[in-house]
């Protein structure tokens, strides 16, 4: 039996990175974020094992509060900061990459009918207006987010 703390280094060492492997490029929708946070609770009630109650000295699960208190550093924002990192780098990155121009150019041709499907550039909008930064990305003024002209 392997402790706590050397199977929570474990889990971000091995199980995190594979998870989260290329989520900067992912546009998250809200069903797979939930599927993630499932996942990572699975995993940390697993890590932790059952709690005894107080009152009724039966065994039970740790609720979501008794983990997010265990384990104190959440996947979601680690996400969000490396989204905004890769944003970064594709800002700085010269017209003559192949990154760059998939970015900013747009495609040619008739749409499918439905919905439009969410895209990378709508997930980093979205996440702007969060951090309160929404105004940054519109025209020709989003690489100043990648180099430093920004309020990030």
């Amino acid at each position: 039996m392997l402790s706590k703390n050397l199977t929570i280094k474990i889990y971000r060492t091995v199980i995190l990175p594979v998870v989260l492997c290329g989520c900067e490029t992912w546009s998250l929708i809200l069903r797979e974020g939930r599927r993630l946070s499932v996942f990572e609770n699975r995993v940390l009630r697993r890590i932790f094992g059952p709690k005894r109650d107080e009152v009724t000295w039966e065994w039970r699960k740790l609720h979501n509060e008794e983990l997010n208190d265990l384990y104190c550093s959440p996947n979601i924002v680690w996400m969000i900061k490396s989204r905004m990192r890769w944003a970064g780098h594709v800002a700085r990155m010269g017209k003559g990459r192949g990154v760059y121009r998939v970015l900013v150019g747009k495609p040619e041709g008739g749409r499918p009918l439905g919905r439009p499907r969410r895209r990378w550039v709508d997930n980093i909008k979205m996440t702007l207006q969060e951090v309160g930064c929404g105004g940054l990305w519109t025209g020709s003024s989003w690489p100043r987010i990648g180099t430093g002209g920004g309020h990030l």
